[in-house]
């Protein structure tokens, strides 16, 4: 995939998820960017980073002890986990999301 194309479709992704979290009481959880890095800060204090890594045209997140690599995927038109190809991005979010927050997030 061509650098321009994986920024759009990575600029496009983080606009979705700061999208979903304005709908969000900032007490509760809260997303912010800083360069190429989207982190979601979770009233307990746990920490949601997303974050683009350009040489392998990934999107990384991580929480808590958690990491996962995303690939975009053509067909399905999302990113999907590198190592199982079932799990997108968005489930990741909202699972973990519904575990430190306890609330349900609609990326639309």
């Amino acid at each position: 995939m061509e650098e321009a194309r994986y920024l759009k479709l990575a600029d496009k992704t983080f606009k979705r998820v700061m999208d979903a979290f304005d709908a969000v009481d900032p007490d509760v959880a809260e997303a912010f960017m800083a360069a190429d890095v989207l982190t979601i800060a979770f009233a307990n204090g746990v920490r949601c980073v997303l974050n683009t890594q350009r040489p392998v045209r990934q999107l990384w997140c991580a929480a808590r002890a958690s990491a996962w690599h995303f690939d975009y995927d053509e067909a399905s038109d999302t990113w999907v986990s590198d190592k199982n190809k079932a799990e997108d991005l968005f489930a990741v979010l909202a699972r973990v999301t519904k575990q430190e927050a306890s609330i349900d997030v609609a990326f639309r």
